[in-house]
Order: structure tokens, then sequence, then C-alpha cells
């Protein structure tokens, strides 16, 4: 009995540990975006393909890898779109 719940809360851990490290929660698994424009102002400074992207549960900065080069920003300023 003790082992079995050694074991549950050790995948409980794991599983936590997972869902903390990417941009999606546990039942939110559809936040792919394929293209991204970044702003300054009221001119696009970057478009591009995605690679990555993260944002931040504490506050509105968000960052963006297009052409293996991390841009970071507040959200205000990165349209991320679907296609």
């Amino acid at each position: 009995m003790k082992r079995t719940r050694i074991f549950a809360a050790a995948c409980l851990a794991a599983l936590m540990l997972s869902a903390a490290s990417c941009n999606r929660g546990i039942t939110d698994f559809h936040q792919k975006f394929d293209y991204a424009f970044i702003y300054f102002g009221d001119k696009i400074v970057v478009e591009g393909e995605v690679e990555k992207w993260w944002d931040y549960d504490s506050s509105d900065m968000v960052q963006v890898q297009i052409d293996g080069k991390v841009y970071l920003t507040h959200s205000a300023n990165v349209l991320l779109v679907q296609k």
C-alpha cells in the first residue's frame, strides 16, 4: 500500500513537471501557431514561420523563435497565426 502511494505521487509529480515546461495545459492541447508577426509601433519588424513560442503566467511577455532567433516582447506586439 505504501509503495503504491509513493508510485502514484511520483507519477503525479512527473506529470506536473512535464506539463509545467511547455505552453499547454493538461486539457489544453490546441495552442499551436505556425506564423507570427512581431510589431514595433505601427510597422511589422519581423514575420515568419514560428519554430517555438513561450508565454509566461505571471506576465504579458512572449518569446517567439523565428529562423533560429528568439524575440522577447509584450504580447500586444505579437500576432500569432494558426494556418
